[in-house]
């Protein structure tokens, strides 16, 4: 399962309305290589589903990831920091053994 924090969900509320994004629209997350430890987060909004998509909703949102990232992303929380010093959306991946000093990237 993939999780979303209340911030993410306001913020992610915010930018559908903003952006006038469809219901058929949906969060697409994805790990990717690269990065300062090793593997990369992968954000964005989408709306053409893939064959080997895993489709969750929590909390009013709807996040999908392939079958390979969700093998990383298990678990995971999507939040949102905004304010002076807020890094933007970033995950709570408790699968994570170290991530960068930015919070982009991971290692497990």
């Amino acid at each position: 399962m993939l999780f979303v924090g209340d911030s993410a969900k306001e913020r992610i509320k915010e930018i559908e309305q903003k952006d006038q994004l469809t219901k058929d629209h949906f969060v697409r997350v994805s790990v990717t290589s690269g990065g300062c430890s090793g593997l990369s987060y992968q954000m964005d909004f989408d709306n053409q589903p893939r064959p080997d998509d895993q489709v969750f909703e929590d909390n009013g949102v709807k996040i999908v990831t392939d079958l390979k990232s969700f093998l990383y992303l298990c678990n995971t929380t999507l939040e949102f920091s905004g304010g002076l010093e807020g890094k933007g959306f970033y995950f709570n991946n408790p699968n994570a053994s170290r991530t960068c000093g930015c919070g982009e990237s991971f290692s497990v």
